[in-house]
């Protein structure tokens, strides 16, 4: 006899969907008891830690990832892991566990009350099979849906479903599914009549853009017409070369600071982002008067929020690509946009600060290497001190919830184990995600984790600090420090090879050490650098 279980396994290999992510509860039991030798399953010990680690899997893959989570308590704890992918737009099958089929109307032990609506804003679809026959078709569509959306697709099941019979019913999904990106001409004509009727355009660079090919259609048309490049305020990615001699920099977060840097500029072409993503909120315009915004990105949903003259849904490589092409070339002295900061390496019995663990980190790094970031207060000099060399090279968590960068970088190295993969983490954020240290030491991850341990919410601290009262003094904080807690007895307690760096002798000798032996590790390293809050 065929199961429902034998038929979804089959959907699984078919697409290569073949490593589940999970932290198993009894709702699961029946599809995952005698796993199949050819799939590979991946422990997380919290539900958070799955997704970030499918998440990041699915990015390095780009190919949807497969997460399995434990109806009403393991979607819980797995919401705002999904509220990430999402916005990372990281491709998700998500399979969620349900109370048996032929009680649920009794409302039994474990039974998920309203599991569509608990996940349905974080999903790109969402499927509760009418039949149990229909889950396999459900789980190949949610492939498909997760593939073609970018972002989670969810297909929740009973847990008796997987022991049915399966009837042979076809599958309400293709095998197959393609999506063109080709360039339409009439798109292409618009954009181009701007691009070559402006003064001075600038591009502005998004998480969208972050493949090779849009790497180089960008550098192409970035160079044609001597245009400034940006990289867009909080992207999960780095949607161009930032050692690039036209790479200007980061996006401001506010509109002061946007109107400012894109002052000059009568045309701001945005790609593979929306216009303009920030916070906190400012008022006034969002640029100068007189500028033409136009906006290039495959994300429908980007598209339609941006206050743009024109919105071009469609493959950012292709039309950008086909812009280099048509547009005049523009003479212009070549021009070196680049900011270099040199930071000299403290004085003695003087607090290693972030800037000197990220200028060592800069000199060593590989070009390959994926930074995955989640140090809220020290992000700005992360991005101005390690640039993103290669697609993929940066990974943040664009939702801005704490927990994706610890199973992100983990998963990221288990889908990509060519790449050396460094996970810049706050002491803080650590904490929301540690556990993936445990998978990384027992499924052999050789990623290198480096915590700046302050003992405190920095970004809070300064958050609350500058808000102040009404006498000028600065705000006071209700929540206490934490410097008592020790990461890197926590990393051993999981497994893992852990260091506590207090000075820079010590951290550039044991980055001398380590950084040479990144690709090839098969064992993580996590080292706690003490930092000055």
């Amino acid at each position: 006899m065929t199961t429902v279980r034998d038929a979804t396994l089959a959907v699984l290999r078919r697409q290569g969907a073949t490593t589940l992510f999970a932290n198993p509860g009894s709702t699961e039991i029946s599809l995952l008891t005698d796993l199949p030798d050819d799939l590979e399953f991946v422990l997380a010990l919290h539900e958070g830690s799955v997704v970030g680690m499918a998440t990041g899997w699915a990015l390095a893959r780009q190919r949807p990832a497969v997460a399995i989570l434990h109806t009403t308590a393991g979607l819980g704890n797995a919401v705002g892991a999904l509220a990430t992918a999402q916005v990372d737009r990281a491709p998700l099958v998500v399979v969620v566990g349900q109370q048996d089929r032929r009680h649920l109307a009794f409302e039994p032990f474990l039974a998920g009350q309203r599991l569509d609506e608990l996940v349905r804003p974080h999903a790109v679809w969402v499927c509760e099979p009418v039949r149990a026959q229909d889950v396999p078709g459900a789980v190949a569509r949610a492939w498909h849906e997760a593939n073609l959306h970018r972002g989670p697709a969810v297909v929740i099941v009973p847990m008796d479903d997987w022991d049915a019979e399966h009837d042979g019913a076809a599958e309400a999904a293709p095998v197959r599914s393609l999506r063109t990106a080709a360039a339409d001409p009439a798109a292409c004509d618009a954009v181009a009549e701007l691009l070559t009727g402006s003064r001075s355009p600038a591009l502005v660079a998004g998480a969208g853009a972050d493949d090779e090919q849009t790497w180089a259609a960008l550098v192409a048309l970035a160079d044609r017409l001597a245009m400034p490049v940006w990289q867009e305020p909080f992207g999960a990615r780095a949607g161009f070369p930032q050692d690039h001699p036209r790479f200007a920099g980061h996006l401001p977060a506010g509109r002061a600071g946007v109107r400012s840097s894109l002052a000059g500029h009568d045309l701001v072409l945005v790609v593979g982002a929306a216009a303009f993503r920030q916070y906190p909120f400012e008022d006034g315009a969002l640029v100068e008067p007189g500028t033409r915004i136009v906006v290039i990105t495959d994300d429908p949903d980007e598209a339609l929020r941006s206050p743009a003259e024109l919105a071009v849904v469609a493959a950012p490589a292709a039309v950008c690509a086909e812009l280099a092409r048509r547009v005049p070339a523009r003479d212009a002295v070549p021009a070196d946009l680049r900011r270099t900061r040199v930071v000299a390496p403290p004085v003695a019995g003087e607090p290693l600060r972030p800037e000197h663990v990220f200028a060592a980190l800069a000199e060593r790094l590989p070009r390959e290497t994926v930074v995955v970031e989640e140090t809220p207060s020290s992000r700005a000099l992360l991005h101005e001190l390690v640039p993103a060399r290669a697609p993929l090279g940066f990974l943040s968590a664009a939702m801005g919830g704490l927990g994706f960068g610890l199973p992100a970088a983990v998963g990221v190295r288990l889908g990509s184990p060519q790449r050396p993969v460094v996970a810049v983490i706050g002491d803080g954020s650590s904490l929301y995600g540690i556990q993936a240290l445990w998978s990384a030491a027992h499924y052999g991850v050789g990623v290198l984790v480096i915590v700046l341990s302050n003992g405190r919410y920095a970004i809070m601290d300064r958050l609350a600090g500058g808000r102040g009262s009404a006498t000028g003094t600065p705000g006071a904080a209700p929540w206490p420090a934490f410097e008592e807690i020790s990461i890197s007895g926590l990393g051993t307690s999981l497994g893992c090879d852990s260091h506590r760096v207090v000075d820079h002798g010590d951290l550039t000798a044991v980055l001398d050490k380590v950084v040479p032996t990144l690709e090839r590790r098969t064992t993580p390293l996590v080292l706690d650098v003490a930092v000055a809050p």
